[in-house]
């Protein structure tokens, strides 16, 4: 019989998600594409186990006790992976969110008794005002408070350094030509990097980037782009971020936001997977690499996230056209 067991928290069932082989959507060709479901984490997305590792880390070292309240910025699954964790644990939690993240992320937080604190998405970055900018203010000015700092903290890096990457690794034999993953604030993609490169160098690593980022430009002459609207949550930035190490990087690619729409809706249709759009980003991501030849490779991909949080917006005829997306 198959060892089932039971867990003591939800917490418990953070990672060790299933590796599966997209058969499918590349089966007329002879490359091995495999795709980690991140979405099967318990909140529903990869950020799960940045959430958890982060807040236990400032558990250990006091800069998180009992009675405080933990303070971040999110596109939204940080933001839920968060209110899992502090629910969990007992500690309140506010977020500033982005007023362009789906409405069904901000359901979910709200639902979940979260406090949500909305940033219009149109000021510019160095506004005071700007996503990036209310959050340390706000933290400054909360006391008994933790604000762990996704887009700075190389605990973010360290996560999946130690629990991504040798799952990876295990569930792939060890047998992996590319990685591809898309990035955002660069802790997914370099702590999994990281920890594969050490292992086998040879290993080429393929960051997707989000129309409108300045990573991309970024990457190829040391200038960050300008930034611009973007999509596709969860992908790139306005700024340089320090949990981004670009060495680990060995080609990055900005993809379009139609195209990474469309490869999500074509994967629902193909494999039967609903993942979000940046996840649509990777699957365009891989389609460039596999166009390059009809050899024989193995690739290693992350799924974020699932649909459901998108469902709106991806799925909705007139949001789409709106945007100018179909």
């Amino acid at each position: 019989m198959p060892n089932f067991r039971s867990h003591e928290s939800v917490l418990d069932c953070i990672g060790h998600t299933p590796m599966v082989r997209l058969n499918r959507v590349f089966a007329d060709h002879p490359a091995e594409v495999y795709a980690k479901l991140e979405f099967m984490n318990p909140s529903g997305s990869v950020k799960d186990r940045i959430a958890r590792y982060m807040i236990e880390q400032a558990e250990r070292d006091g800069r998180l006790k009992p009675g405080y309240t933990i303070i971040e910025n999110s596109s939204g699954n940080t933001a839920l992976a968060l209110a899992m964790v502090a629910l969990q644990k007992g500690y309140k939690l506010k977020v500033v969110v982005r007023d362009r993240s789906s409405q069904e992320k901000l359901d979910q937080l709200r639902a979940m008794g979260v406090e949500v604190i909305m940033a219009d998405s149109s000021l510019p970055p160095e506004h005071p005002d700007s996503y990036n900018n209310i959050t340390p203010r706000l933290a400054a000015a909360t006391p008994n408070c933790y604000f762990p700092d996704q887009h700075s903290n190389r605990e973010n890096n360290d996560a999946h350094y130690y629990s991504t990457g040798p799952e990876i690794w295990q569930q792939m034999h060890g047998q992996i030509d590319y990685f591809v993953s898309g990035v955002g604030t660069g802790g997914t993609l370099c702590g999994i990097a990281r920890y594969l490169k050490e292992r086998d160098p040879q290993i080429r690593v393929i960051a997707i980037d989000g129309q409108g980022s300045v990573y991309t430009e970024y990457f190829r002459s040391r200038v960050p782009g300008k930034a611009s609207h973007q999509l596709v949550e969860g992908l790139g930035d306005e700024f340089i971020l320090p949990t981004m190490d670009f060495d680990l990087i060995d080609e990055m690619m900005q993809v379009p936001d139609r195209e990474a729409f469309r490869e999500a809706k074509a994967i629902a249709h193909t494999e039967g997977l609903l993942v979000g759009p940046s996840s649509g980003a990777v699957l365009w991501g891989v389609r460039q690499v596999l166009g390059r030849g009809k050899e024989k490779v193995r690739v290693c991909t992350i799924f974020a996230d699932g649909a459901a949080r998108y469902l709106t917006k991806m799925f909705n005829k007139s949001w789409l056209a709106e945007h100018d997306l179909v």
